[in-house]
């Protein structure tokens, strides 16, 4: 019987909390008040100017290595590795700014971009809110909507620093036109990036944003964009299937801006080829000469 793997869940977040509190002092994974400590400030009580930044980067290496493990099986289903910290400089991942997760033809972490096949930004985060006491241990206090926090895809700078870094890479170079981008998260994303979730896809310069918590509050919230630029996803079939998509097509990015006339003659010349995959072809390598 084939193995079921969970998405994210409250187990995973406290699997977080529970393996760091044996080695990290509870003050950087919590909020403190008396002698009672918070994953974030719960809605009506005063912050008394407490800022957490010592979480994030223990947050970011856990559920790195987490979509790591998840998707290891996919990756191997097509032949491919899925590496944390893929470096390559030719499409802007650097030692200071790798790729959180690729899908490569190799183990290395130094990459060559013809070996990138898939690339992940990952930006996940702590979801529900949780009060925990040293005697009593760790219990659930409520989702997202309890709380003052904004996780994962629900923070503006998340998302606009997930962006940024993917225009990075396809203004890099024709190397980077041909590999695909995906943005993990584990929250809805807002109604104020609906449009731009969809727009990015349809544009190619994203893929998609993926949230891999299906049930992140019992209350409404946003699971697909219109043109599913945004997607929440129930079970791991249903991420490989996309993948296998993204994978099995021979996609290629195209970003420039051209006088209509100059549009019309690249077509004109590229329609003389014989088959469809040769005009793309041939289209594309007009537009390159002219960049």
């Amino acid at each position: 019987m084939e193995k079921k793997i969970d998405l994210w869940t409250i187990d995973a977040e406290k699997r977080f909390f529970n393996s760091y509190l044996k080695t990290t002092i509870a003050e950087k994974l919590f909020y403190k008040f008396g002698s009672d400590y918070y994953a974030y400030i719960p809605k009506g009580f005063n912050s008394k100017n407490q800022t957490l930044q010592s979480r994030n980067s223990l947050i970011g290496l856990f559920t790195e290595k987490w979509c790591r493990d998840l998707f290891i099986p996919i990756a191997q289903k097509m032949g491919l590795y899925a590496i944390n910290g893929v470096i390559c400089e030719e499409i802007g991942l650097t030692k200071n700014s790798p790729a959180d997760m690729a899908f490569c033809t190799n183990e290395n972490i130094k990459q060559d971009p013809e070996n990138i096949k898939l690339l992940f930004e990952i930006k996940m985060s702590i979801i529900w809110n949780y009060i925990y006491n040293k005697k009593k241990g760790l219990s659930v206090l409520g989702d997202y909507k309890t709380h003052k926090g904004n996780p994962s895809l629900l923070r503006s700078d998340s998302m606009l620093k997930a962006i940024g870094k993917s225009i990075n890479i396809r203004v890099s170079g024709f190397c980077a036109n041909k590999i695909p981008i995906i943005i993990i998260g584990n929250s809805p994303i807002t109604s104020s990036y609906l449009k731009k979730v969809d727009y990015l896809k349809t544009a190619g310069v994203i893929q998609g944003f993926w949230s891999l918590n299906p049930y992140p509050t019992e209350s409404d919230y946003i699971q697909y964009s219109p043109a599913l630029g945004f997607k929440t996803y129930k079970d791991i079939t249903e991420i490989t299937k996309d993948c296998e998509l993204l994978l099995n097509n021979d996609y290629y990015y195209i970003s420039t801006m051209l006088s209509k006339p100059q549009i019309g003659k690249f077509i004109s010349i590229a329609a003389q080829e014989k088959t469809d995959t040769e005009k793309a072809e041939k289209f594309i390598k007009l537009l390159r000469g002219n960049l």
